[in-house]
């Protein structure tokens, strides 16, 4: 079926219902605070600079309260080493760090109604500094809560040694790795995925083998953002996960080498090298990281069968136990060069090429209504995934010269990424009822994705306190898959007509946007625009099935910060976004996981639109409590279908609608000065709307939470020690109940000295992340329980070499971000 030149026009009768409510409530709520609080807050700017002169660039900047040292806000500075941020009026302390240096302390300063201008900070390349006569560590939080986004900073704690940033990520504030290997945040799933501001282009299982090959002694910080701004791609209901990769900063040439071998029921051995040269106004950086990691997945699935919605037609008890292992080789390699003060170029190519076989062996038996067995098999599967991925980026960033409001700067992208898919099955099934027979699955499958993208942004401060941000960015996706399968019997290999085929999808998406912000004492207001327009055709070469879209989105954002008093401060975010459908969900291949169950894609998906409203309040600058709604059209659902052939296949649908309702509460506390606890409460409901083509109609909604914390011990003479865990109470999701589950982590560190660090982690102490989950249909009820390698100890070691002075170094973002989520896999 061809569905020809589709246009939606989505800024219809939702939007304008959605913004008046919310402007209401904003009203409300705001508007006494902006006749009360107009002078309760100031601006604090200054610079930093390194001890033998020269501006730092993003050096992490943290404003504190001068009673107790408690984070207030955090900020980086520019290429002039310069920073600008509002607080309310009060007494502070400022701290700067940057990687290479100890953490330097201001003087305690009292904030004043007009703002100040604060002497240059300025950072020596030592591992502590001295204030009044007390030496003070440069230590950071693990993780901190900001207005708009959370912050893991996984550099250097003890429990990212030796593990995957999968592992980082599933102990994270509010994210949850299901059973599927999807990603949720606050509970939602649809999340844009970056990488040091790349879009990732897989979702799903091939994500997180991608995660599980990138190990976490790269990574410097998580970033999970829910309501982003204008700037970023629209893509991403559920907000953004951005993971930013180390970099070091010191001159000349220098680096660093880290090795971790890991124990669960099997191995996990990970190794790597990083490599830094910086000289003048050139750079020159690479990073390459082989793991060995092998694991296994018991996947146990009990099934019911019904003829109509209260008669039992026959039941199937199935259990899958499969053993993988992973080799991959993750490189990076660039350079960034300065021509001048104001105007930098930097080339990027990177690439990961991993392997990943594996063997299976699944038993199925299946009874009649009156529990008698009528089918039983044994199936052995043998699998192989290839999957060589190369990615390029240039950049250029130019910066105009300052006037007397400030410096306007222009940055561009251009981007090409290439991923490749290899796949083959080999399922050999043993029959011994009704009658012994021997039926034999061969399937072969190459995938090519290719992406280009470019894009520009421009900076200028105005007047009367106004920044414009404004951009413009083009993609375009090729992706050609082609799938073999043969069926072997009496050993003739003869084509599967039925299963074989071959599909293109190209994907066109032209965007511009346009954001102004104001900040003044006590408010900040920004107010951003993106509009979207997208073209896509999908054909499939054997069969009548395709489709041509055509469509044009705008995506309004609008936040709103406001000072109540010294003490208490709100926020307000709305925005409107979208979540495309990945190219693997629209691609009508079956994925084989036993002879009687298959994946496939939907070619009828449509996106998904999302309205999302925030508002938080902070209590004593560090107590942050918030309420959310969001609310989402035609969403996209994993759900499990009868085929023709009574075969179960888990497929995507678009439902109705989906409401979600959320409230959080983060506590970040210091008891002691050894001391650091995180505490974070995520409780949320979701219902869903509409119904299958079946009848089946998704359950009603439960409150559910994600419960986290984080304690940080600081032990003295090198000695560190962090303990974590999250409890996930039960929920509904769909079509799904989902039991309760949860984890918990401890990790020790010792530094040798100040180049070499030894880190100790036990992960999924008591083996409490098995996922098990109910899913109920009109034709099917389905219960699995899922188990994998979890419980894991890892030892870790880390040594740096080269010098230790410490040089500016270049912020890098890159254009291609918003395609490369959704080559494969569901959301």
């Amino acid at each position: 079926m061809l569905l020809h030149n589709q246009l939606i026009v989505s800024m219809s009768l939702p939007l304008p219902s959605f913004l008046g409510r919310f402007s209401a409530v904003a009203a409300v709520v705001l508007f006494p605070s902006l006749l009360l609080a107009q002078t309760q807050t100031a601006t604090l700017q200054g610079t930093v600079q390194a001890t033998s002169g020269g501006a730092l660039e993003y050096v992490t900047l943290t404003l504190h309260r001068a009673a107790d040292s408690v984070a207030v806000k955090t900020e980086f500075t520019d290429a002039q080493g310069r920073y600008l941020l509002s607080a309310p009026i009060g007494r502070y302390l400022i701290s700067g760090a940057m990687v290479g240096y100890g953490r330097t302390w201001s003087k305690p300063f009292e904030l004043p109604a007009a703002g100040l201008a604060l002497p240059a900070l300025q950072l020596a390349p030592t591992a502590a500094t001295n204030l009044k006569g007390v030496t003070v560590t440069g230590e950071k939080a693990q993780f901190e809560r900001l207005a708009d986004r959370t912050i893991v900073n996984v550099e250097g704690t003890p429990l990212s040694a030796g593990n995957t940033t999968l592992d980082v990520l599933g102990r994270a504030p509010g994210v949850t790795v299901g059973g599927n290997d999807n990603l949720a945040l606050r509970g939602k799933q649809g999340l844009l995925i970056l990488i040091d501001g790349k879009r990732v282009p897989l979702t799903g299982t091939e994500l997180a083998d991608y995660l599980r090959a990138l190990p976490a002694e790269q990574v410097r910080s998580i970033e999970l953002i829910t309501n982003p701004p204008a700037k970023y791609d629209a893509q991403g209901g559920a907000g953004i996960i951005a993971i930013n990769l180390k970099k070091d900063l010191r001159l000349g040439t220098n680096g660093s080498v880290n090795t971790s071998y890991g124990r669960g029921q099997y191995g996990k051995f990970t190794s790597g090298l990083t490599l830094n040269h910086r000289r003048k106004g050139l750079n020159l950086f690479g990073t390459y990281t082989y793991a060995d990691r092998q694991g296994f997945q018991k996947l146990n699935f009990e099934r019911t069968f019904y003829q109509d919605a209260a008669q039992v037609s026959g039941r199937s008890i199935q259990y899958n136990d499969s053993r993988s292992h992973l080799q991959s080789h993750t490189w990076r390699g660039g350079l960034d060069y300065t021509f001048s003060k104001n105007t930098q170029m930097g080339v990027v190519v990177s690439g990961l090429g991993s392997r990943v076989p594996s063997t299976g062996d699944n038993t199925g038996l299946f009874l009649d209504a009156q529990s008698l067995p009528r089918a039983r098999y044994r199936s052995d599967n043998q699998r192989n995934l290839r999957t060589p991925n190369q990615t390029a980026n240039v950049s250029v960033r130019h910066l105009f010269a300052a006037d007397s409001l400030g410096t306007p700067e222009l940055t561009a992208d251009l981007d090409y990424g290439h991923y490749g898919t290899t796949r083959t099955l080999d399922l050999l099934t043993n029959y011994e009822l009704p009658a012994p027979r021997t039926t034999r699955l061969l399937g072969d499958q190459n995938g090519n994705l290719s992406i280009w993208s470019g894009k520009a942004d421009y900076i200028r401060p105005l007047r009367h306190h106004l920044r414009l941000e404004a951009g413009v960015k083009s993609s375009y996706v090729n992706s050609d898959n082609d799938v073999l399968f043969l069926n072997e019997m009496d050993g003739q290999r003869v084509v599967d007509a039925g299963k074989t085929n071959q599909f293109h999808y190209t994907e066109n998406i032209n965007a511009a946007y346009a954001s102004l912000s104001r900040m003044r004492p006590g408010l900040t207001i920004t107010a951003g625009l993106r509009g979207e327009q997208t073209n896509v055709t999908g054909r499939q070469i054997m069969g009548a099935m395709g489709f041509d879209r055509n469509y044009f989105q705008l995506f309004p954002n609008l936040s709103l910060e406001r000072a109540l008093s010294e003490q208490h401060r709100l926020a307000l975010s709305l925005s409107r976004r979208i979540d495309r459908p990945t190219y693997n969900q629209l691609n009508p291949f079956r994925s084989y996981v036993d002879a009687t169950s298959y994946r496939a894609g939907n070619p009828t998906l449509w996106p998904q639109t999302s309205f999302v409203a925030e508002l938080t309040h902070t209590f004593k600058q560090k107590l942050v409590t918030g309420l959310s709604y969001t609310r989402t059209s035609r969403p996209i659902l994993n759900v499990y279908q009868l085929d023709a052939e009574r075969l179960v296949v888990a497929t995507n649908v678009n439902l109705s609608a989906e409401h979600y309702y959320a409230f959080t509460f983060t506590a970040p506390l210091k008891p002691t000065k050894w001391l650091n606890l995180y505490a974070n409460a995520e409780v949320f409901y979701i219902y869903f709307e509409g119904q299958l083509s079946d009848g089946s109609r998704p359950l009603s909604g439960r409150p559910a939470a994600i419960l986290s914390s984080n304690a940080s011990f600081a032990l003295g003479h090198g000695w560190g020690l962090d303990l974590n865990g999250n409890y996930h109470t039960p929920e509904r999701y769909g079509f799904e109940r989902v039991r309760s589950f949860g984890q918990a982590t401890a990790g020790v560190q010792k530094s040798l000295g100040s180049h070499a660090s030894l880190r100790f982690n036990v992960a999924d102490i008591f083996y409490t992340t098995p996922l098990r989950a109910t899913s109920t249909y009109v034709p099917l009820q389905e219960t699995f329980r899922n188990r994998q390698d979890s419980r894991v100890a890892t030892l870790a070691f880390n040594y740096r070499f080269g010098n230790d002075k410490v040089a500016p170094a270049r912020k890098r973002a890159t254009g291609a971000e918003d395609e490369k989520r959704r080559a494969s896999g569901v959301q």
